[in-house]
């Protein structure tokens, strides 16, 4: 049975081999180990694992399970735009459908986003779009907030603003600090990431203004 697309221009393959994952990452590599670790039956493959770095422990995890890696370092090109550029065409060469930000600690340009438009998700440690950026646990305590969370959503130009595909719960202990909470969120964070890229390789789905629709 051919793909289907949605008018997002995301296609789905009904009933088709597996949708084709590369993961970004530039650190331990436990998004990635919750990927790799899902016993369910997946609709996705992940075909590679790419770092902005010599080598992380994501790529290890990586090589253990088999998995092609790759790196692509800021510094060995002439500016942001070509390292963007060299970036998306080495995920290109995976045949990537659709693209992990699992950890990554660079921020991909507008040219990067335009050749996988909709299709580039990142996770994030609160519920967007309330505390956005690097300290978002402890921005959640300095508010004084009883529920923060975590988001997984379609990466855009802005930072951490782009459509949000879904999101989870974390309750705030009264005797919470930064990283009893962030390792609470972290654990929500990888199941929900595990459950979203699920759902975005399984079947079509549409994104319309800031909505993105799950069929």
């Amino acid at each position: 049975m051919p793909p289907t697309t949605d008018p997002a221009g995301v296609a789905s393959p009904a009933g088709g081999p597996p949708r084709k994952v590369v993961v970004l990452a530039s650190g331990s590599g436990t998004l990635l180990q919750a990927l790799l670790d899902d016993p369910a039956p997946k609709p996705y493959e992940i075909v590679a694992v790419g770092t902005d770095l010599d080598d992380c422990v994501a790529l290890d995890r990586a090589r253990a399970a088999g998995i092609a890696t790759f790196s692509c370092r800021v510094r060995d090109h002439a500016d942001r735009a070509a390292w963007n550029d060299a970036l998306a065409t080495a995920i290109e060469a995976h045949g990537a459908d659709l693209v992990v930000l699992a950890g990554f600690m660079k921020l991909v340009g507008p040219g990067f986003l335009r050749r996988f438009e909709h299709r580039v998700i990142n996770a994030h440690p609160s519920l967007l779009p309330a505390f956005p950026g690097m300290r978002a646990p402890a921005d959640a305590l300095a508010h004084g907030v009883r529920v923060t969370g975590c988001t997984v959503f379609l990466v855009d130009a802005g930072v951490d603003a782009g459509p949000i595909v879904d999101q989870r719960a974390v309750p705030v202990a009264p005797d919470d600090d930064v990283t009893t909470l962030h390792e609470r969120i972290k654990v929500a964070e990888r199941d929900l990431l595990v459950d979203v890229v699920t759902a975005l390789t399984r079947a079509p789905y549409s994104v319309t203004g800031r909505k993105v629709i799950l069929r």
